[in-house]
């Protein structure tokens, strides 16, 4: 009898991603989301121009949400009992940065220059005036008795 020879299976992976526990694959994933927003990522490379040196910083933000549900079941049925069940998880994440700043190093000393960021000012304003307005709608919607300083003498 003549065997027929099977070809060669590629090799696998020690672990393949769907046996891992999903814990260790949220682990990597948020290792890897904080590896993007390490410290060095924060300073561009300087740049050298005659005996001053220019630096610029960046404010880096990471944020990252995940979760993981499962459950299971027994019916009851006309044939017997059945089992079910089911899990699944998912998460996703950010890195943000923006420059706030530009450091500057020379024989007279060192300088920071901040960067202006019109737009996170305004949003500040915006937000501000909002509680105030909010504030001052609830107040005025107050009853007399639990305003004193608007009392009549």
């Amino acid at each position: 009898m003549v065997r027929k020879q099977q070809p060669p299976r590629p090799p696998q992976s020690p672990q393949p991603e769907t046996d891992r526990p999903p814990t260790d694959r949220v682990a990597d994933v948020l290792a890897r989301l904080l590896g993007a927003a390490d410290v060095r990522r924060a300073y561009g490379e300087p740049l050298v121009v005659g005996d001053r040196t220019i630096l610029p910083a960046a404010e880096v933000l990471a944020v990252a949400g995940f979760g993981m549900g499962s459950g299971a079941g027994v019916r009851s049925a006309s044939e017997g009992e059945r089992r079910g069940g089911g899990g699944g998880g998912g998460g996703g994440g950010r890195v943000l940065s923006r420059a706030v700043a530009v450091v500057e190093v020379s024989p007279d000393g060192i300088r920071v220059r901040p960067v202006f960021d019109a737009t996170k000012i305004a949003l500040a304003a915006l937000t501000a005036a909002g509680f105030v307005l909010s504030a001052w709608g609830r107040m005025s919607r107050a009853p007399e008795r639990s305003r004193p300083w608007c009392r009549r003498p």
